[in-house]
């Protein structure tokens, strides 16, 4: 305390840092820590925690063996310095016993203080298997240094302690890795233990964290070769052979021993819980069944005693099961103050949800990073069951499959429960509290139907019998209506019947029999809606996809937005609707079907039915569109669509504008896939082109190539060239992105021939171009010049920048590789100029990629690195991560060559990351090469040679011209 007029005034507290430059702060100020031996004065007493260090001591640490003549005068001379510049704080060191200590206030801070403590908790975090916390407590530790420890200090005692804050340092790294493997984080590790071992190639126990981060990523021979390389560093450096838990490993590899792909059920790094709401809303007028919320809002709550509750409510579409289940959800909600979790695993459609796919989203919901999420169900369950231990989580589980699909996806842990609806009774589901909601458990059904059809004709096509209850929903009247007309055809068999309901045009009216039809109790509630919610209902039905969003619904029934969200909500009150999610909504599948057969028998004229489906393609288009010109602004492909006439939906950002086009993707590919007109047909090819952002994501490309072929089918059928050029070329950029180059190169062969037939001037140019892309990943860098000379010359023709950049960007990748890089730099540098003036952040990035590659093929890869970097971060928040793995890639190259090896094997490792799903077999191979460059280059030859084996072998399949150069690396290492 300081005195001021007789008031106590409270000095400023001191910071002190010795995990760096040594440092002391007071408040927000730096104060004057003197010449290199009074820094070295202070750094000795800091770090003796308050002791008296004699005068003696102190020279000794200071100056060794040859310290100057005055040296104990000159002591006196930094203490007093120093005093001066701790200011009102000068007490803190003292004089004492003929030497000197630095006596800290409680207040004070020291790091290394902090960094023990914190490596102490991770320790104890780690121990009780709270691993979530353990990796935020050793990250906290390891970020407190800034740069080398007491940087610039001399003398004996400073160099003892650098070395003891550097060995903890690798101490507290190995520490947190092991614990980042044991919650699964393999394929995150690979790429910093890559880096520690080539900086501490003697570590064995980085060695052998890397062996099993690469076994459990998939990579059995790069662990191996990870062994061998440390065999020899250790012979040739030390002479001895590795430890014996680094050969046990090696062993347990070669055998593919089971329990190493096993890492502990526990928490993966992810931040403090996020506390989801995703309950869809509840039905305001909810009534009945006050029994059934009773009862299982009861067993729900029962988790709060030591149980987990697992609740199973089973029923068809159509008959209250989401609403039933939301509602409970919603009455339980207090006993769950840690979140709510929610998802329809759509288990009665043609393609249930992966309890992969969901557990990721749960992960993302409750604030696990992208990064931290594992592969495989087993790892994502298990981190999912963690991040719940301990908290009160509801999980909603609608529309399941089966039991296996919900297992995964189960907390496992008491004081939390799971509420799961689906149209199957889970009487496999341990510990589950069963509830039938009007329709039978499949075994039920199944002795109902064989009750009806005989146990003969059953039980020698039980297989076929379950399809047939199964398309009856397991619902009763449904079963006894088939069953009792097999049992009335003696010569049909049970398949025969199955086939016949898997027509799902015709099913409905299969499930008929004298007066009794499934059709007829969904009529009943039908016939009770008034005229604008009967037309919605009977319209809703002809869309495709999951479910339908409240403007594309809006568009389908050509009513604004409010009309139309009343609407869909009157339909959930019946029960012939759910909500799928805010704002989002859908069928069940035999209430879908009754609802096309309503508009084909009940709507007039005929005609709406089409315009109703041309509305919501035309919204699709409009919206999708915008979308395309948001990201890519300059490009003349929306100045050459369709004309549309429902307005697109608006946004706030391009953020919000891509959110919507990966929403909207189930509806959208369908409503392109399902076109058989010829008036939507050309409409279908251009919302495919301007949602290529689907195909590109990776996550949807499969579905974009099969909606693709059938608007390609449909076009032929129709002899629309213009239609069959744009779905070629949008079949070309698909299989393109995928590294399917030759199947590329026929769609891009047909639509350059149909676009010069047609007129097109968007196929016409872009299709070359493409071609020229081609080329360029076949190696064909003299075809790929002329076309792109080529199309440069179409794109200024018709004065069109964005192509022309475009054109230029795709130009100097070919210069660069035929050994004229200044061309090539130059035409990169008009490219990202022209970018520059069109005001597109994303075309941006490709400028800066082209430019980055040009410059690389000059020799400046400083300078490429520079203009990478710059592309890497605009493609991350565009959320590209095709590009985002390329451009990584890229940096690993010039890296490899300005001497950076070890951090190019990062980039490497992050690019195969990034590639993991998307870019196709050729594009790892790729990355694989460059990885085996740099771990040669680093001193990991075996693992190099595996990462080489495994690109040539990936080359070799995809006929790639690289693969020459792979077996000349592999040639040139070979012993």
């Amino acid at each position: 305390m300081a005195e001021g007029k007789g008031i106590p005034v409270r000095t400023s507290a001191l910071r002190f840092a010795v995990l760096g430059p040594l440092r002391v702060r007071s408040g927000e100020t730096d104060l004057p820590t003197g010449s290199p031996q009074q820094r070295a004065l202070l750094a000795a007493l800091l770090l003796r925690g308050g002791s008296t260090a004699t005068a003696q001591e102190l020279v000794d640490a200071i100056w060794g063996e040859t310290p100057p003549q005055q040296a104990v005068a000159a002591l006196r001379t930094y203490a007093s310095r120093l005093r001066k510049a701790l200011g009102t704080r000068a007490d803190v060191l003292v004089s004492e016993l003929g030497g000197y200590a630095l006596r800290r206030r409680e207040d004070d801070e020291l790091d290394s203080d902090r960094l023990a403590e914190l490596a102490a908790r991770a320790e104890a975090a780690a121990g009780a298997g709270d691993l979530t916390r353990a990796l935020e407590l050793y990250g906290a530790a390891l970020d407190l240094w800034d740069g080398e420890t007491l940087a610039g200090v001399p003398g004996p005692d400073a160099d003892l302690h650098r070395a003891r804050f550097s060995e903890q340092r690798v101490v507290l790294l190995e520490a947190r890795l092991g614990v980042a493997l044991q919650a699964g984080l393999h394929t995150e590790s690979v790429s910093e233990l890559t880096a520690l071992t080539t900086t501490y190639p003697l570590r064995e126990k980085l060695r052998e964290l890397l062996m099993l981060a690469l076994y459990r990523s998939g990579r059995q021979a790069e662990a191996l070769a990870v062994y061998a390389d440390a065999r020899r560093v250790l012979i040739d450096e030390l002479g001895v052979e590795p430890r014996a838990e680094l050969s046990e490993l090696q062993q347990r590899i070669l055998s593919a021993d089971a329990t190493l792909d096993q890492p502990a059920d526990v928490p993966q790094g992810a931040p403090a819980l996020v506390r989801p709401a995703q309950l869809p809303a509840a039905v305001p007028d909810f009534t009945g069944r006050a029994a059934f919320v009773r009862d299982l809002g009861r067993e729900l709550a029962a988790s709060g005693g030591g149980v987990m509750a697992v609740s199973a409510v089973a029923g068809i579409g159509g008959v209250g099961k989401t609403t039933l289940a939301v509602q409970v959800a919603h009455a339980a909600r207090e006993h769950f103050p840690d979140g709510q979790l929610y998802v329809d695993l759509q288990g009665a459609g043609a393609s249930p949800s992966e309890p992969e796919a969901v557990l990721g989203a749960f992960l993302r919901a409750l604030g696990v990073a992208d990064s931290a999420i594992p592969d495989g169900v087993a790892e994502r369950s298990g981190l999912f069951r963690s991040l719940l231990d301990g908290r009160r989580v509801l999980t909603l589980l609608d529309n399941a499959r089966d039991a296996a699909q919900v297992r995964p996806l189960l907390p496992g842990t008491p004081g939390c429960a799971a509420l799961v609806t689906s149209r199957i009774r889970m009487v496999d589901l341990a510990g589950a509290h069963l509830v039938d909601l009007d329709v039978m458990s499949p075994e039920e059904a199944l002795t109902l139907f064989t009750r009806i059809v005989g146990h003969e004709r059953v039980g020698a096509e039980r297989d076929a019998a379950m399809d047939v209850v199964g398309a009856c929903g397991f619902l009763p009247l449904a079963i006894r209506i088939a069953a009792a007309r097999l049992a009335a055809r003696r010569t049909w068999t049970v398949s025969a019947l199955a086939r016949k309901l898997s027509d799902e045009r015709r099913r409905l009216d299969e499930l008929q029999a004298g007066d009794q039809a499934v059709a007829a109790t969904f009529e009943l509630g039908y016939g009770q809606l008034e005229a604008e919610q009967a037309r919605a209902f009977r319209l809703l039905g002809l869309a495709e996809g999951p479910d339908i969003s409240v403007a594309a619904a809006a568009s389908l029934l050509d009513r604004d937005l409010h009309t139309t969200e009343d609407l869909l909500e009157s339909l959930v009150d019946t029960s012939l609707l759910e909500s799928a999610a805010p704002g989002r909504y859908r069928f069940h599948d035999l209430v879908r079907l009754f609802a096309r057969a309503c508009a084909e028998r009940d709507e007039q004229p005929p005609a709406e039915r089409e315009a109703a489906l041309a509305r919501l393609l035309d919204f699709y288009l409009a919206t999708s569109a915008k979308v395309f010109a948001l990201k890519r602004p300059g490009g003349r492909l929306v100045e050459n669509l369709e004309t549309t006439y429902q307005p697109a939906a608006e946004f706030d950002s391009d953020e919000q504008a891509q959110d919507w086009l990966f929403a909207e993707a189930g509806g959208l590919l369908s409503a392109a896939q399902s076109v058989t007109t010829s008036q939507r047909v050309r409409s279908a090819a251009d919302l495919l082109l301007v949602a290529r952002g689907l195909a590109e994501s990776g996550a949807y490309s499969r579905q974009f190539v099969v909606a693709c072929e059938a608007v390609l089918e449909v076009a032929r059928r129709r002899d629309d060239p213009h239609a069959q050029g744009r779905a070629h070329f949008a079949l070309t950029l698909a299989h393109s992105l995928a590294g399917r180059f030759e199947l590329a190169d026929e769609h891009a062969q047909h639509a350059m021939l149909l676009g010069v037939a047609a007129e097109d001037p968007v196929v016409r140019t872009q299709a070359p171009t493409e071609r020229g892309i081609i080329a360029i990943y076949r190696g064909n860098f003299q075809a790929a010049e002329t076309y792109h000379t080529e199309s440069l010359t179409a794109f200024r023709e018709e004065g069109n920048r964005a192509g022309e950049a475009s054109a230029l960007s795709n130009l100097s990748r070919v210069l660069g590789s035929l050994g004229r890089p200044d061309a090539a730099v130059e035409a990169a540098r008009k490219a990202l100029s022209i970018y520059r003036g069109l005001g597109s952040e994303l075309r941006l990035a490709n400028g800066h990629y082209a430019l980055g590659m040009a410059l690389g093929k000059r020799g400046s890869h400083r300078e490429a690195l520079r203009e990478l970097s710059l592309a890497l971060g605009i493609f991350e928040n565009h959320r590209q991560p095709l590009w985002v793995g390329m451009t990584l890639l890229r940096q690993a190259e010039a890296l490899l060559e300005t001497g950076g090896a070890a951090e190019a094997a990062m980039k490497a490792e992050d690019a195969l990351t990034q590639l993991r799903d998307i870019g196709g077999d050729w594009r790892r191979a790729l990355v694989l090469t460059v990885l085996g460059r740099a771990l040669d280059s680093t001193n990991h030859p075996d693992r190099a040679r595996a990462c080489w084996e495994h690109a040539l072998k990936l080359f070799e399949e995809t006929s790639s011209a690289e693969a020459e150069e792979v077996r000349n690396l592999l040639s040139a290492t070979s012993v």
